[in-house]
């Protein structure tokens, strides 16, 4: 699957006044106005797949209560004009009377939600029903910067375990709606690196931790050092017992979606802190580790960089996905995330600022970038010969 996708993250932050406010991307970036337009580039482009998602905190506006005007207009649209959507449930926040995502009923209205929609359009096949998990986590219990903005370990693993837990409850709602259905987790694959030996038992720790949202999601055993961390912070032994009895129970219908970004491997310093390592491993040796672990089918489901250095990044991201799955690794598709130019994530969204980040196959006025020429062209020129591999035709 050659994929792009519409960025729809909508957290809410504090601002320094103490308010409130949602940032919408979709809003920020023109979709809501443009978007027959974007469905007509994905076209354009020679993309089937689509990752996209409705505003889930405007969609679902109480227990039982939905508003299906924007989503009904744009699924029907995709619909007729042959995109497939790989649907994005909930994207870095949850509706104003969710609260926020330390929320312990929140997993429940979630999985209720899924199941509406499962409903509402049955032909619907490839769902992430949460995004990111552990950067959700991460962003919102641990560095403070949205949601609920706290900044401590029993934070995160409160917004980790609601988190992971409606995740699964939405897939067991959707699946029963629709059993041909496949979940493609998207998450992100995080390295981190000790400066010096004294960082070294931090940095082991560190890299456990990277693997809690998959871990709890898919039913896997955490070391002890991970489990008396979980328990240290707020989950008891039901709860973690509980991800054990319920993971995803289709594995053959789960695929792992891992992305990478230049800001996903990190430096660990002698002080406990943390800075960004730039491109060390790359994704190539850091999937190879996730795989390892969930020996799953993968997807590489997003990346990007600005320009100038954008066309460069795709190729090589691209080869890192092709010598994967010629080494053995079953990868299922490739994305370059997003279609359009998005805006303030050079801050991650925590100012709001209207910064336009030149990280889109095309810009903000809906003109093709440079590397959306040569994803064009990457598509046109392997399309065919991943299909053929894939059916175990080898031509090179």
């Amino acid at each position: 699957m050659f994929a792009t996708g519409i960025e729809n993250s909508y957290p809410t932050i504090t601002l320094p006044d103490g308010k409130i406010k949602r940032i919408d991307e979709m809003e920020k970036t023109g979709h809501y106005k443009y978007w027959k337009d974007d469905f007509r580039l994905v076209k354009e482009m020679g993309i089937e797949h689509l990752r996209y998602g409705t505003p889930y905190y405007s969609v679902h506006q109480g227990p039982g209560k939905y508003d299906w005007s924007f989503s009904d207009e744009v699924f029907n649209e995709m619909k007729t004009l042959g995109i497939i959507p790989l649907v994005d449930l909930c994207h870095f926040g949850v509706p104003d009377w969710i609260g926020n995502f330390q929320n312990p009923e929140w997993p429940f209205h979630f999985a209720e939600y899924a199941e509406a929609f499962a409903k509402r359009y049955p032909y619907l096949q490839f769902y992430t029903p949460i995004n990111e998990i552990f950067i959700a986590a991460m962003f919102s219990g641990q560095y403070g910067w949205w949601n609920e903005c706290k900044s401590d370990e029993r934070s995160f693993v409160t917004a980790l375990k609601n988190l992971c837990k409606a995740n699964i409850l939405a897939s067991e709602a959707i699946i029963k709606i629709q059993p041909e259905t496949y979940f493609i987790q998207s998450e992100s694959s995080e390295y981190f690196h000790a400066e010096d030996p004294s960082c070294q038992a931090q940095c082991d720790f560190l890299n456990q931790k990277r693997f809690l949202s998959l871990d709890l999601v898919y039913g896997h055993s955490v070391d002890v050092t991970t489990y008396k961390y979980l328990i240290e912070n707020g989950m008891t032994d039901e709860e973690y017992m509980w991800f054990h009895h319920n993971q995803m129970k289709e594995k053959s219908r789960c695929i792992m979606g891992n992305d990478y970004y230049i800001t996903n491997e990190h430096m660990v310093h002698p002080d406990g802190s943390t800075s960004p390592a730039g491109e060390i491993f790359g994704y190539y040796v850091i999937t190879h580790q996730y795989f390892r672990r969930y020996k799953m089918p993968v997807m590489h489901t997003e990346t990007n960089i600005s320009e100038p250095f954008s066309v460069h990044w795709l190729r090589k991201q691209w080869a890192n996905v092709y010598r994967l799955k010629q080494d053995g690794v079953p990868i299922v598709g490739f994305t370059w995330y997003s279609l359009i130019d998005q805006v303030d994530w050079d801050s991650a969204l925590r100012n709001d600022d209207g910064v336009v980040n030149s990280l889109g196959l095309y810009d903000l006025e809906r003109n093709i970038r440079q590397v959306g020429v040569e994803y064009k062209n990457l598509i046109t020129q392997w399309q065919d010969v991943i299909a053929r591999e894939s059916f175990g035709v080898h031509i090179f």
